[in-house]
């Protein structure tokens, strides 16, 4: 899968990449998406039903492919099983966020016919599986740019284990709230979920952006945002001209769009691709009973004994 040997390169900052060839999986990415965009804009109705899938499957071959290129590794060549994997669990949790809009009503869907119940369900966990590979890889590239290398150094927040509970606890109300009181809680959402679900994995140890921050270290955290926000722009591009695609109702959020999103509601992408990495570190500790150490998103642990930061805990 991979041509010739690595190469180096110098960023702007001094700094040696390597460099490999493209790799197959990149050229794929890119065919596939040269072919399902235009079939996702302006193809045959019966066609573009089944653009979407093909469409993000091929973002996410070509974003690893760079990394590949870039690191000389990427989530798809460490362990395609993981790879997969990712997949498998986007499913459970995008329905999670569709149950949650039975209550929020934040947005539908728009289709050209009736498409029966099954038909559906199966066409929407196919897209639904692409959101967690989309973000990851997404983040993985991000972290081969000069800023989000480098440790980004801010305020140490390290909660106890009882904090902690309190912390998870509210994080549940928080979600449940949003669910009661759709119309004024409704950004909860967002963020019930990883108040919930990034307490729990730092109390096993596994991890979590709660163990980073702890350290001083936000770099993770910015990065995730980044690609959050990477994420949505392409998700709102691609859709304005799709069909099917989705359209929103949210409140207090009128006014300027940037395709079909409100302007502001591209903020909730940040704490979006937040909960969907806590949401990952969990449910592989539930599967398969392990911590998954070798992400490649998180910031690397310090050497024993070595302090980062300069800044008191709180």
């Amino acid at each position: 899968m991979q041509a010739t040997g690595p190469a180096m390169e110098t960023d702007g900052e001094g700094q040696r990449t390597t460099v490999v060839a493209a790799p197959l999986w990149l050229v794929g990415g890119l065919l596939l998406v040269a072919v399902a965009w235009p079939l996702a804009w302006f193809g045959p109705p019966l066609l573009r039903e089944h653009t979407f899938f093909p469409l993000w499957l091929g973002y996410i071959l070509v974003v690893d492919g760079l990394t590949f290129r870039r690191t000389g590794s990427s989530l798809l060549s460490q362990s395609p099983a993981r790879f997969g994997l990712l997949f498998v669990f986007s499913i459970p949790l995008w329905w999670l966020f569709e149950v949650a809009n039975r209550f929020l009503d934040n947005w539908r869907y728009v289709v050209s016919r009736p498409i029966p119940a099954i038909d559906y369900a199966v066409r929407a966990s196919i897209a639904f599986s692409t959101v967690m590979p989309a973000l990851f890889v997404t983040a993985r590239l991000w972290r081969t740019a000069p800023f989000f290398r480098r440790p980004i150094i801010w305020l140490k927040i390290a909660p106890s284990r009882s904090a902690l509970a309190v912390i998870a606890l509210t994080g549940a109300i928080m979600f449940t709230g949003s669910l009661a009181f759709p119309r004024y809680l409704f950004p909860l959402v967002w963020l019930g979920l990883f108040f919930l679900f990034d307490p729990l994995n730092a109390r096993r140890g596994d991890p979590s952006l709660a163990a980073e921050v702890a350290r001083g270290r936000w770099d993770t955290v910015v990065v995730l945002g980044a690609a959050g926000l990477t994420c949505g722009f392409f998700w709102e591009m691609w859709n304005i001209l799709a069909m099917p695609k989705w359209v929103y109702d949210v409140p207090f959020v009128g006014g300027a769009k940037l395709f079909e999103m409100p302007a502001l509601g591209y903020g909730g992408y940040i704490p979006f691709a937040l909960e969907i990495y806590a949401a990952y570190h969990l449910l592989h500790r539930l599967v398969l009973r392990r911590p998954d150490h070798h992400l490649g998103i998180a910031a690397p642990l310090p050497p024993s004994g070595r302090r980062e930061g300069k800044r008191d805990a709180l």
